[in-house]
């Protein structure tokens, strides 16, 4: 069986693609691994299409998958994932700001420690200290709170993972900060951490802004509560629904008894009728959206169909 998949995303890199091959090249010829390089072309609008197709007339151990759009670096890794066959799979960026060189140490440390996810760490990094090195440690501080995963770097594209891992997990939306959460709730719960070379960016450059820590937030929140709940959304309605239907149901009772037996008139004047009302309609409407989250849950369509141009080795 093959040694290692190496799953890289990329839009628009056509400068660094082939020092980057070369650089993987020499690395795993030098630790004499079989190998493939699963590259992912996320609809990108300059010539890496080409710098791929000249560079797998070369070297028959480099295949593709060209989006016909950009879908994202999550959908990028799904296809990935789904391509890949070696024992071990690791991922990195295109930009060159991740090190061929830590790929042997990856891979030893999933056959040799059995780690199920082995996550880098760029400990020292090159970025503006501003705009995201002080945002990324803030997001890393909070999906390590929420997650319980105790990494100091999960946005890194750095990562290695056993080969059953990569197969059992579905990458969607913007998750691709998440797998270790992901790998986690789906039982992978062995994940290590390695503090990686972090270079700075040698051509082009970055394709992320601000929008991404909010993003980032957000998919952390939605990743929680699908990882809860994603197979039983009635437990989390259906229970705050009961709760507010409940109170509400309560309020009333207490009102109705007021003004049969106490004689406390103009029952529908007092705030509490109305806050009554909107409590137990709440309540309803929880209790019903639980019912239909699971019967979309069984009944739900596949997430991860997309538009794929071309295809090269594969």
């Amino acid at each position: 069986m093959m040694d290692i998949s190496i799953v890289i995303p990329l839009f628009n890199e056509e400068e660094s693609l082939p020092e980057l091959l070369a650089w993987i090249e020499r690395v795993v010829n030098t630790n004499q691994l079989t190998y493939e390089v699963i590259l992912i072309d996320d609809g990108s609008t300059d010539e890496s299409w080409s710098v791929i197709e000249k560079l797998r007339m070369a070297n028959s151990n480099i295949k593709a998958i060209k989006f016909q759009r950009n879908y994202g670096k999550s959908a990028a890794l799904n296809e990935g994932f789904k391509a890949a066959q070696g024992v071990v799979v690791i991922t990195m960026d295109a930009d060159m700001q991740d090190s061929p060189d830590e790929i042997p140490e990856l891979r030893k440390m999933i056959l040799e420690g059995n780690f199920d996810i082995v996550s880098g760490w760029k400990k020292k990094r090159y970025d503006n200290t501003f705009t995201k090195n002080i945002p990324s440690k803030l997001f890393n501080a909070a999906a390590r709170k929420m997650s319980k995963i105790q990494l100091n770097d999960f946005n890194c594209g750095l990562k290695a993972y056993k080969l059953k891992v990569v197969k059992c997990i579905e990458v969607y939306g913007e998750m691709h900060r998440y797998v270790p959460v992901l790998a986690k709730w789906a039982g992978f719960k062995k994940i290590g951490e390695k503090v990686v070379e972090h270079r700075a960016r040698k051509y082009g450059v970055t394709k992320f802004g601000w929008e991404r820590f909010v993003n980032g937030f957000l998919d952390l929140l939605t990743i929680f509560f699908v990882g809860k709940f994603g197979k039983r959304p009635m437990h989390f309605f259906g229970l705050w629904g009961t709760l507010s239907f409940s109170f509400g149901l309560l309020i009333f009772s207490y009102l109705t008894v007021s003004k049969f037996f106490f004689d406390v008139t103009g029952m529908t004047q007092r705030p509490l009728f109305f806050f009554a009302i909107l409590a137990m309609i709440i309540g309803t409407q929880l209790f019903l959206a639980g019912f239909i989250g699971e019967l979309i849950s069984r009944n739900s369509a596949e997430r991860n169909n997309y538009l794929i141009e071309k295809k090269s080795g594969l």
